[in-house]
């Protein structure tokens, strides 16, 4: 797991351990856990879109895209991964050796029966996702699908930056024997994240606090 000094703070306090900031950061400087950004020369932060409204509650706006990845054998593996932008809780990682436009609404209407549906969802340009099968289903279910603009596929701040703790701290700390064990090991993963891991953006909360205040813990998909 890749945590600030701030995070391991938070996860000791949970613990009982009575330290404070200061102490905590100077422990962890002398042993020497920084964190080292591993894209140096990027210069240009993703933005998110000016004109695109701020969520205010939880299934307001969901953040949807593909992770790649593969198998141990070496066969490629698709994720789709979708967070809510309020609450930082992701619904579900679904992995599949390859996606359509029916696959992505198949595993959409398995998500939603079980945390909602989403007023909005950000999706890029990508082909399963301007795809007339996610068109009519966003319209039949009253979802407006929120488009990056063409060349901006940064404009979905949100999704790249969960993308990239789901790298750091599940795809590249595994190996997927197959398929079933790829989604095995996402869920452990998925659940660590809603449920134990504290968020700086949330105030080191847990996701799922402030997804569903006292309700039922993420479940997988089955």
């Amino acid at each position: 797991m890749r945590y600030g000094y701030r995070r391991v703070h938070v996860l000791l306090r949970r613990e009982g351990w009575v330290i404070n900031m200061k102490k905590t950061r100077r422990i962890y400087s002398e042993l020497g856990l920084q964190l080292r950004n591993k894209n140096p020369t990027r210069r240009v932060k993703a933005k998110l879109r000016e004109d695109r409204q701020k969520a205010t509650g939880p299934n307001d706006v969901w953040a949807m895209d593909f992770v790649h990845d593969q198998l141990a054998t070496g066969r490629k593996l698709r994720i789709l991964t979708i967070v809510d932008t309020h609450s930082r809780y992701s619904p579900a990682t679904v992995p599949r050796f390859s996606y359509r436009g029916e696959d992505v609404v198949q595993a959409l209407e398995k998500v939603c029966r079980r945390a909602g549906y989403p007023k909005t969802i950000r999706v890029d340009n990508g082909s399963e996702f301007v795809s007339r099968d996610l068109d009519l289903w966003a319209y039949a279910n009253k979802v407006t699908l929120d488009f990056s603009r063409p060349g901006k596929p940064t404009n979905n701040g949100f999704i790249e930056a969960f993308n990239s703790k789901l790298r750091a701290e599940c795809l590249n700390a595994h190996w997927f024997l197959t398929l079933e064990d790829a989604r095995e090991k996402l869920e452990n993963w998925l659940r660590h994240y809603n449920e134990d891991r504290p968020h700086s953006a949330i105030g080191y909360n847990v996701p799922i606090a402030l997804h569903n205040p006292g309700g039922v813990i993420s479940q997988p998909l089955g």
